[in-house]
């Protein structure tokens, strides 16, 4: 569904695994390390599972806005966007017990009015854009494009950007999409995860590292241990805050 526009017993089954077997594996996890995270649940999902969704409430992590249905954003018209939107705040509203405070677009991708109704219904943060690597920062919305002459930026956004990455997600590395085949070693991902936290621990102060973890792909056997040595490495540096991304957004100062 959503993103890849596909609802085949197949595709749906999968989503099936991320629900009943990812989540209660993943919440056990991070029960054991101790560590409190963001979930970016579409509100498609909310009502499809909602006791695994309250499980994560239940556990004290927090739930942040991704869409209704996880739904292709640039191939939405504006009036199409704004219905989204407004119904997916009303839905989160009526399910978590208050509106969210942050939001990350499905599949990471940002129409020419995303940053705009960001701000109008004034969350505090998104985490949906590459503008960095480890830092936060206020995203400057594109005004004008000019292949010629160059872009033009607009002033920065009200909106805080926690910076996402293709290389932190779990997702393009380790399953098999629809028109590609990635399911890359499980050690080849843990060495760049840790590549990755080892430069952003040593040269980037008071950085913030987003991993992106899908239940339906951390949550089988083999990816799970590895994200289990990965927070072994990442546990035994002093100095480490494991966070839901809005107690990150709240430290933030210009």
């Amino acid at each position: 569904m959503g993103t890849f526009g596909t609802a085949s017993p197949t595709y749906l089954s999968r989503g099936e695994f991320g629900a009943e077997v990812g989540v209660p594996r993943l919440l056990e996890t991070f029960r054991r390390y101790g560590i409190k995270t963001t979930w970016c649940i579409p509100t498609h999902t909310m009502l499809t599972f909602p006791k695994q969704c309250e499980a994560v409430i239940e556990d004290g992590h927090e739930i942040a806005a991704h869409g209704v249905y996880h739904e292709a954003i640039t191939k939405l018209e504006p009036a199409e966007e704004r219905r989204l939107m407004e119904l997916q705040l009303a839905q989160h509203e009526k399910f978590v017990g208050r509106r969210p405070r942050g939001y990350r677009s499905p599949a990471w991708d940002f129409s020419d009015t995303t940053l705009q109704l960001l701000e109008e219904f004034e969350f505090a943060w998104d985490s949906s854009l590459m503008g960095r690597d480890f830092e936060a920062y206020k995203p400057r919305p594109v005004i004008s494009q000019d292949r010629e002459e160059g872009n033009v930026f607009g002033l920065p956004s009200s909106v805080l950007e926690i910076p996402v990455s293709w290389y932190l997600d779990d997702f393009p590395a380790l399953e098999n999409l629809p028109r590609s085949i990635s399911m890359s070693s499980t050690g080849d991902v843990l060495q760049r995860w840790t590549d990755l936290f080892d430069f952003a621990y040593n040269r980037v102060p008071h950085g913030v590292f987003s991993l992106a973890l899908h239940p339906q792909t951390i949550g089988r056997g083999h990816h799970l241990m590895m994200l289990e040595k990965f927070l072994d490495h990442v546990s035994g540096h002093s100095g480490v805050w494991f966070a839901p991304i809005s107690d990150i957004a709240a430290c933030w100062q210009d």
